[in-house]
């Protein structure tokens, strides 16, 4: 008897259909049918494109992890040059401050480049405080004009006399990074002001010309005290020259010390790089790199949770100094 359709179609569904990559067992006594899976030779050819698959997430995964490791150096380095270095010169000028005036109190400042050991003063000695009320400008003057001395403050250039004696002192300062102590000088105008403290005693100077950058360097006469103020012209990371502010002292020449007759280290010229601190940021980023290798490790072995309560805060270390120490090795006026 011919089966009507819908009676053909009630009987496929009885029927078990065997999927693809299956085969049908014989039927077993009690009217079931087992089903079994077989393993078709695509997958079994497709293994080793798993596991090189498996290979390239983890390489990408290094890779991005190695992109976001750069963005947060870049950041910190935007962060240094913008926010952090200037909270570092306040810093630096609140302890050199209080240092200065404990020593000018009891009369132990510097009364010149040569200490009374008969040594050169060390870099970063606190000598003088200039004041120019015209730019708003109170800062201590640290001996010295390498790039970390000036990261704390405006240098005085060693081979010169100290200031209010007779000669030409010269006072070097920073246009925009940490603190940019110097950044207004350009617009001083002759007339203006300008005070500096040391333990000699105090001298007052009026500004005489703005010198921009390129023009012919101004020599003093050996029997005046003059003043002279550097720093950076053009960008903020691209200087183009040095800008200089001459003033007189009213009034006849403070009996400084004569300066020494040295030859400055080529990281105190103007403009010039430091060097000295570079083992410092190698050092660093060493440490930073095996802290990486640790968090790794330790964020596959322990857990998310413990990998940043133990690894955040070194790396935070790592990541100030790192940016710190880059920043140094930008041109000492910018």
């Amino acid at each position: 008897m011919a089966l009507t359709q819908s009676a053909l179609d009630r009987e496929l569904l009885l029927v078990p259909v065997p999927r693809p990559g299956t085969a049908e067992a014989p039927p077993r006594p009690g009217g079931t049918t087992e089903v079994t899976t077989r393993t078709p030779p695509a997958a079994v050819a497709a293994a080793p494109a798993g596991a090189v698959a498996t290979t390239r997430w983890s390489t990408a995964r290094i890779a991005q992890v190695a992109l976001a490791v750069l963005a947060v150096l870049a950041i910190g380095l935007v962060a240094q040059l913008v926010l952090i270095g200037r909270l570092q010169y306040r810093s630096a000028q609140v302890g050199a401050l209080n240092s200065l005036r404990t020593k000018l109190a009891l009369g132990t400042a510097p009364l010149g480049p040569v200490g009374t050991n008969h040594h050169l003063l060390p870099l970063g000695t606190p000598m003088a405080v200039v004041s120019v009320p015209a730019i708003g400008l109170r800062a201590v003057v640290l001996e010295g004009t390498t790039g970390s001395v000036l990261a704390d403050g405006p240098g005085h250039v060693r081979t010169t006399v100290f200031p209010g004696g007779a000669g030409d002192s010269v006072l070097l300062g920073r246009a925009g990074l940490y603190g940019g102590p110097f950044g207004r000088i350009a617009s001083l105008r002759p007339g203006q002001v300008i005070t500096v403290t040391t333990q000699v005693g105090t001298s007052h100077f009026r500004v005489v010309r703005v010198r921009p950058a390129g023009a012919r360097i101004h020599r003093t006469s050996a029997s005046n005290a003059e003043l002279t103020l550097g720093t950076a012209s053009g960008g903020f990371l691209s200087p183009t020259g040095v800008v200089w502010v001459d003033a007189t002292k009213v009034g006849p020449p403070l009996a400084a010390a004569n300066p020494p007759s040295i030859s400055l280290l080529a990281s105190e010229v103007p403009l010039a790089t430091d060097l000295s601190t570079l083992w410092a940021l190698v050092f660093w980023l060493e440490g930073l790199a095996i802290l990486l290798g640790l968090a790794v490790w330790s964020w596959r072995r322990w857990g998310h949770a413990q990998t940043w309560i133990i690894f955040t805060a070194p790396m935070l270390v790592a990541w100030l100094f790192i940016t710190d120490q880059a920043a140094r090795l930008l041109p000492n006026l910018t």
